[in-house]
C-alpha cells in the first residue's frame, strides 16, 4: 500500500477542495478514530491510532512534519491493523477525487476570432453550451421578390 502523501495531508488539513476536501478530511479523521482490529483477548496495540497526529496536523496545517508524522503513523497503523489497511486504501481511492490544487493549468487562447464561449480553468464537467452558429444573418426569400425567379404578379 503506498504511504499517504504528505501534500495530500497538507492539501486537506488547510482546507483544500472545496466541500469535497472537507469531507474527505473528516473521513480521515472518522478513520484514526476506530479502535485498533483485536488481535487477541485483552491485548492492547503497541503503536498510536494517528489520531494525536491528525489533531496536530489540523492546529498548524501548513507544517510539513506534522504531515510527515501523520502519513508514518498512517502507515505503521495499516501494517499492523488488516481492517484500518482495506479502509484507507478504500479512503485513498475516494479522495483521488478530490483537486487540492496541486498540478499545473495553462490556458491559450489563439488562431484567430473565437465565435463562441471560451472556458479557461481545469478539471471541467458537465458543461455544455449553447450558442448560434458564427454564420451572417441572410434575408428570408420571399415570394414575388423581383429578381429571385419567382412569378410577377405584375407581369
Amino acid at each position: 500500500m503506498d504511504p499517504v502523501s504528505v501534500g495530500l495531508l497538507v492539501a486537506l488539513a488547510s482546507g483544500a477542495g472545496g466541500e469535497a476536501g472537507r469531507q474527505a478530511w473528516a473521513g480521515l479523521g472518522a478513520l484514526v478514530r476506530r479502535p485498533f482490529r483485536q488481535h487477541g483477548e485483552g491485548q492492547a496495540p503497541a503503536v498510536g491510532s494517528g489520531e494525536a497526529e491528525l489533531v496536530r496536523l489540523a492546529e498548524d496545517p501548513d507544517d510539513q512534519g506534522r504531515a510527515q508524522a501523520l502519513s508514518t503513523a498512517l502507515a505503521v497503523r495499516a501494517a499492523l491493523d488488516e481492517d484500518f489497511r482495506t479502509h484507507l486504501a478504500a479512503w485513498q481511492e475516494q479522495v483521488k477525487l478530490v483537486r487540492t490544487g496541486d498540478g499545473a493549468v495553462t490556458n491559450t487562447v489563439s488562431g484567430g476570432t473565437q465565435h463562441g464561449p471560451v472556458v479557461q480553468g481545469r478539471d471541467f464537467s458537465h458543461l455544455s453550451f449553447t450558442t448560434p452558429s458564427p454564420s451572417s444573418p441572410s434575408r428570408p426569400p420571399s415570394a414575388g421578390t423581383p429578381g429571385d425567379g419567382a412569378a410577377d404578379p405584375q407581369r
